[in-house]
């Protein structure tokens, strides 16, 4: 049964965006946590991607992805993957590019960590890690709409929140990601960053 996100029809385009500045074409996409399916059948194509591989750990989300999927589309069929398996039930380098929308603050801080460390170990020498989603910097809310969101999602369950993306990056950089030089934290609608990383 297809679900719909409303955030997504209002940033998938500023995502596109960004993506077509980095993603080459042909590139093999891996999107973790592809909740309702929603940003890869909009984004794949238009990314003119070899292949977008859409996986979610919920089984409500896997079947929303396979309900949206065009069959002549780029996007395969959902995969079920949970970022804290060890490892990830994919090859090393069967991804070129890994998407990760709006899932590091819906998490515990686990899920990053297990995100870095995945990437690390899917993603060959120049690959691509792509983060959307909101973020403290310098240790506070860049706006306060922002903190009343941390404060709701904390309410939901206390192991979420919106992340210090210092935090983030140091975590990244343990797992040999590092902002790109042309196209790193970019500011984007509603107070949300681009956080483009490449695998050293």
């Amino acid at each position: 049964m297809r679900r719909s996100a409303p955030a997504t029809g209002r940033n998938r385009e500023p995502i596109l965006e960004v993506l077509a500045r980095v993603v080459p074409h042909g590139a093999r996409v891996l999107e973790i946590a592809s909740g309702t399916g929603e940003h890869a059948v909009f984004l794949a194509p238009r990314l003119h991607v070899a292949s977008w591989q859409p996986t979610d750990a919920d089984p409500a989300s896997l079947a929303s992805i396979d309900a949206w999927r065009e069959d002549d589309a780029p996007v395969l069929p959902a995969m079920e993957l949970d970022v804290h398996a060890s490892p990830w039930p994919v090859a090393p380098g069967a991804a070129s590019v890994i998407v990760c929308i709006n899932m590091i603050h819906i998490a515990p801080w686990s899920a990053c960590a297990s995100l870095m460390r995945g990437a690390g170990e899917t993603l060959a020498s120049g690959g691509l890690l792509y983060l959307y989603g909101p973020y403290r910097q310098g240790g506070a809310h860049t706006s306060p709409s922002n903190e009343a969101f941390d404060a709701s999602l904390r309410a939901r369950d206390p192991s979420w929140g919106v992340r210090d993306l210092e935090r983030v990056l140091d975590e990244a950089a343990s797992h040999g990601l590092a902002p790109g030089a042309e196209v790193g934290v970019t500011r984007m609608p509603a107070n949300n960053l681009s956080v483009v990383l490449l695998r050293a």
